[in-house]
């Protein structure tokens, strides 16, 4: 029987295939299993938004400053906020760090005063500044007890990533430079694009394939404010899967041990969410992204030392195509890399 060592991209470029073949704007593929690589779509060096992946970025900048003592994890949230500037509270419980990561703070979605600003707009957050986020802090209620349940806040994400930049006597850019990008070597991170960067950028397209302007997340650019290519993503998931330099290990350790329990499928990490594959028993932590014209997915299995990155500059889902991706990987055994090559699907 004939053997092959290319079952991990066969399968990362199958996908890649389907994707791009249903759609307008480039799509991206990336898959990781015990080692190996396999990356496929458009040229390498490409750069979408990422969206809301970008949490998974604040959460890990929040351990790595929670590792070296310069914020605790349940520090509330007013110990970082201007003197004039009091977070909402509920039932006697404040809303802390980790409550904001792991949106169990209370807060709403969105900021107060967006929606009259420019939601409906093609740029809709780029209005978002630090100080609407303040003066719409003050006026915002909770939506239940801080820490007591799960509700997804883009507001609570962008609040995290901002506070923990001006703690550290930076902006959000230069936080997840420090924290993570260089650690890692991963050059083609970042929020602002200088015109080389701008030149990388695909172009986004509607699901109906209409081109999409690029979004601006301002002050909420924790929430999801910014780009990456494939590479980089997969060095940001060789890292969850190990080895990770000494301090950065440390702070992941940290956030996949702290959760908040949704229901008996699934958990809130710090800027993950985690559940089982769909039509498996596989133990899975994953974030999606979608701004106007991109969508995201990054997904994690260390129990199986496996991940999968898919980057579309397109506004349809990659969520489905993504997780099965990583099914089958792995599905196909210990090893995927030498296989029967009647066993290539």
């Amino acid at each position: 029987m004939t053997m092959t060592n290319s079952l991990l991209d066969d399968l990362a470029g199958r996908t890649a295939d389907r994707l791009g073949a249903k759609q307008r704007g480039v799509v991206m593929v990336g898959a990781l299993h015990r080692g190996h690589s396999a990356v496929h779509g458009a040229d390498p060096g490409t750069s979408f938004e990422i969206g809301s992946v970008t949490k998974t970025f604040t959460a890990l900048a929040l351990a790595q400053l929670v590792v070296r003592g310069v914020v605790e994890l349940d520090q509330p949230l007013n110990d970082l906020l201007p003197r004039d500037i009091k977070a909402p509270d509920r039932g006697g419980e404040v809303i802390r760090l980790r409550h904001l990561a792991c949106h169990t703070s209370g807060l709403p979605s969105l900021p107060k005063g967006l929606l009259a600003r420019g939601l409906f707009r093609s740029d809709p957050y780029a209005g978002c500044t630090g100080e609407l986020l303040m003066d719409g802090l003050r006026r915002t209620r909770l939506r239940s007890v801080p820490g007591a349940r799960f509700h997804y806040s883009n507001l609570g994400a962008g609040l995290l990533g901002l506070v923990l930049a001006r703690r550290t006597g930076n902006d959000y850019d230069t936080l997840v430079q420090d924290e993570i990008c260089r650690p890692l070597g991963m050059s083609d991170t970042r929020v602002g694009l200088d015109p080389e960067g701008l030149a990388q950028l695909a172009p986004g397209h509607s699901r109906t394939g209409r081109p999409r302007p690029p979004w601006h997340l301002a002050a909420l650019a924790g929430a999801g404010g910014l780009h990456s290519t494939v590479p980089d993503l997969l060095k940001f998931a060789q890292a969850h899967l190990g080895p990770a330099p000494e301090a950065l290990a440390e702070a992941i350790a940290l956030n996949r041990a702290t959760a908040h329990r949704v229901n008996a499928r699934a958990a809130i990490h710090p800027g993950w969410i985690g559940t089982n594959l769909p039509r498996s028993q596989y133990p899975v932590m994953f974030h999606n992204g979608g701004t106007g014209g991109y969508r995201s997915l990054l997904a994690i299995a260390p129990e199986h030392d496996a991940a999968i990155v898919i980057l579309n500059a397109n506004n349809r889902s990659v969520d489905r195509p993504g997780l099965d991706l990583l099914k089958q990987i792995i599905d196909a055994g210990p090893d995927p890399t030498l296989v029967p090559a009647t066993n290539v699907a």
